[in-house]
């Protein structure tokens, strides 16, 4: 038999994309970007969704961008905080014989997560592939796991 460690912040974790994925159901954000947006002054601002897992070497961030082109994006590490900003832009236009109809829509996204452990800013990596942001994160030296070696005495 097995004992399986228990991770409550991956619960809260589950528990908090599903209430997102509730609220979102019932309450449509606007734009391409359709995951939980905040109030900023008279603008709508989207908080796209993240993963943080903690690995031996490194902190790994993944965070949901879908439509959204790297151009348009930004990150940002300063002190233990970590921001991802940007905008989503959207055009369409339909033409009949009669009219033309185009539609531009712009909306911005920001979610700021504190780094639980010193990082080496010069070693920080970003990728962007099917709609997901890819940080990574590599841990200082002085914070990576270490093997202890043991004596016999």
């Amino acid at each position: 038999m097995s004992i399986q460690k228990w991770h409550p912040f991956s619960e809260l974790d589950s528990l908090r994309k599903e209430m997102e994925r509730l609220i979102d159901e019932f309450f449509p954000a606007k734009g391409l970007y359709t995951g939980p947006v905040w109030r900023k002054g008279a603008e709508d601002i989207a908080v796209p969704s993240v993963d943080m897992v903690d690995r031996d070497e490194e902190i790994l961030v993944s965070v949901e961008m879908p439509g959204v082109e790297k151009d348009n994006i930004e990150v940002s590490l300063e002190g233990d905080t970590l921001t991802v900003r940007g905008t989503v832009k959207k055009e369409s236009e339909e033409k009949e014989e009669d009219y033309i109809k185009r539609e531009r829509t712009y909306s911005s996204f920001e979610r700021a997560l504190r780094v639980p452990v010193k990082i080496d800013p010069e070693k920080i990596k970003a990728v962007l592939r099917n709609g997901i942001l890819y940080i990574h994160l590599p841990k200082a030296e002085e914070v990576k796991p270490r093997k202890i070696k043991i004596d016999i005495s």
